[in-house]
């Protein structure tokens, strides 16, 4: 649910507060939490070792780790961060293993610098294609590096590309919700590395994000990332920790996280840590001193949409979960891993613009929590496609309330869907469109109410049971893939024996 404003989640889940104080019960609140410590391995490996896997192991369900070897062809990213002692600043060095996976020769790789167009800075002092120096092109306000390669590469072949990198971390959150930022004694870093571009049927796909809407579109990678922070501050991050040591003032961090669509890194000073296991997850929820209480709301809702989501897609592939609160000004943000959830929610007691701020908190972290399998495991193209991660988590967040509480539940968050897409005047408006094609009130309205509604139109016409087996498969067929709309509609099909063009026509597309 990145990138919303609070108003307008606010607004539309006037009708949802309503029926759950009206038909749902008050979720209990979690055991105690347990404190769990770090896994410490032995150092990562070597650069040269890219075919080695082996380090996500531990980070993954025993059911994932079987098809690790699966994964073999995806970049394999190694980082090193080095955040400044005022937690404004970022060097880095960065190796990426990338394998040309399409059936053409690439004469170049494109690599977005994101922060140049998320109010920050990104400056790269040196670019190397397999050790040898080379002079990148820059375009799209310094946000895509054009790599040439020489010769090409052949499918199949690989090339290690190298960067030394500066980042200034903007010290506002007014332009970009807080995903980069230094605000409020909270640091967050969103896509701070040099991310190779995906390559698809178009070919290579970069562009300038809209203000609204994702930010990013891309594969699924590994990757080992070394943080060295000022010694005061909690990290949280995406992935597992598998290494710590200790430099003076300083502390040393390594996280290994992989398939995974992106790398994700939060601190603070101020940070208190509590956790729950519950199964095969360690659930992990960082908050400053007297958010306890909405951070353990925050795992309960974890944990119930976990099981929900996993029975009905599949199970969760990650080993741990992290929710971290930030001063976001979106109510909630999702990564690999980890989710970022607005500090505006945390106090459970009150309200927020009039609104109680404990259904606030559940239907935010049940939304993100659905992004875990829909934009991480199942991905999309975000910028063109918003319909197949925004709409969908948005019906599956639908299906949280359902299952959780009955027709009660659901019923209160039709409404409020139902809520969104009257400010268009329940218009017919497309949900496949690109992000840039709608209008403020329109991308919202469209995207994140009538985009849910169609999932539960096509539902009906599919009948309940070939549905569920329908998008059951849909997640795991794509799983650490790309879903594209087409092949949504044939699977559909396949599963329904019927055309479903009609729908498609009325509900998707122009």
């Amino acid at each position: 649910m990145k990138k919303l404003h609070l108003w307008g989640l606010l607004v539309s889940l006037s009708l949802l507060i309503i029926a759950c104080q009206l038909f749902t019960s008050t979720p209990q609140p979690p055991n105690e939490p347990v404190t769990v410590e770090p896994e410490t391995a032995q150092p990562p490996p070597g650069t040269s070792d890219w075919n080695d896997l082996s380090i996500y192991r531990n980070g993954l369900i025993p059911a994932e780790r079987a098809r690790l070897e699966e994964h073999q062809g995806a970049s394999v990213y190694h980082i090193d961060y080095t955040i400044s002692n005022d937690l404004t600043g970022l060097t880095g060095a960065q190796t990426v293993h990338y394998t040309n996976r399409e059936d053409i020769n690439l004469t170049e790789v494109q690599v977005r610098l994101l922060p140049n167009v998320l109010n920050g800075e990104m400056t790269v002092s040196s670019v190397l294609v397999d050790g040898v120096n080379v002079e990148p092109i820059y375009s799209l306000a310094n946000s895509l590096l054009r790599i040439p390669l020489g010769p090409g590469l052949p499918p199949g072949n690989s090339v290690d590309l190298s960067f030394e990198f500066s980042v200034t971390v903007p010290t506002e959150i007014e332009s970009n919700y807080g995903i980069l930022a230094y605000y409020n004694g909270v640091l967050t870093l969103a896509h701070t590395y040099p991310m190779i571009a995906v390559y698809d049927d178009e070919g290579w796909n970069a562009e300038i994000p809209p203000d609204q809407g994702d930010p990013t579109y891309a594969d699924a990678s590994f990757f080992l990332v070394k943080v060295d922070a000022p010694e005061r501050v909690v990290l949280a991050a995406s992935g597992r920790e598998v290494h710590r040591e200790g430099s003076g003032d300083r502390q040393i961090v390594t996280y290994a996280a992989g398939s995974a669509r992106d790398f994700y890194v939060a601190a603070s000073p101020d940070y208190e840590l509590i956790s729950r296991t519950d199964g095969e997850v360690i659930f992990n929820a960082y908050a400053r001193e007297g958010m306890q209480e909405g951070a353990r709301m925050a795992l309960d809702v974890a944990i119930e949409s976990f099981k929900i989501f996993g029975e009905r897609y599949t199970p969760y592939p990650y080993t741990e979960f992290d929710i971290v609160a930030t001063p976001t000004y979106a109510l909630g943000i999702e990564y690999p891993g980890i989710i970022a959830i607005t500090e505006q929610i945390y106090d459970i007691q009150g309200t927020l613009y009039g609104n109680p701020t404990a259904i606030l908190m559940e239907s935010t972290v049940a939304h993100e929590a659905g992004h875990q399998w829909f934009y991480n495991l199942v991905g999309n193209d975000q910028l063109d496609d918003p319909w197949l991660d925004e709409s969908l988590t948005q019906f599956v967040t639908w299906q949280y309330y359902a299952d959780r509480y009955g027709s009660g539940g659901a019923s209160g968050f039709e409404q409020s869907l139902l809520s969104r897409w009257s400010r268009v005047e329940n218009r017919s408006i497309p949900i496949g469109l690109a992000v840039e094609e709608y209008d403020g009130a329109a991308y919202s309205a469209i995207i994140y109410g009538r985009g849910a509604l169609f999932f539960d139109a096509l539902r009906e016409q599919m009948g309940v049971e070939t549905f569920d087996a329908f998008l059951q498969e849909y997640t795991v067929s794509n799983a650490w893939g790309i879903g594209t709309g087409e092949e949504m509609k044939e699977l559909a099909e396949e599963h329904c024996n019927c055309d479903l063009t009609a729908l498609f026509e009325q509900w998707v597309y122009p």
